[in-house]
């Protein structure tokens, strides 16, 4: 079990991709940021789909980039690569 999150963009190409064992509470972090708390099911993901406006994921970039959380460094590259490809993405795509 764990968190499993993928971004895709328009063309249903995965751009991103983060994972969080199910005793890493920094999954909850990504999930915080992207405010897609419903999503998160405890152990693992609730499986379910979501998507994102260009301004939505510009919000979560700005909110992690400034923010202050302690987590080790794998962690902190994860999520700050999965948010810049999605951004990379969603702004390319509109």
């Amino acid at each position: 079990m764990g968190h499993d999150i993928i971004g895709y963009n328009k063309s249903g190409n995965e751009i991103a991709y983060a994972r969080f064992s199910m005793g890493n509470y920094n999954a909850i972090i990504l999930y915080s940021i992207l405010d897609a708390e419903k999503y998160y099911a405890g152990v693992s993901g609730s499986g379910h789909i979501a998507t994102f406006s260009v301004q939505q994921i510009e919000k979560a970039y700005q909110s992690f980039k400034n923010g202050e959380f302690l987590m080790d460094k794998w962690d902190y590259k994860q999520i700050m690569e999965f948010i810049q490809n999605c951004l990379e993405a969603a702004q390319k795509e509109g």
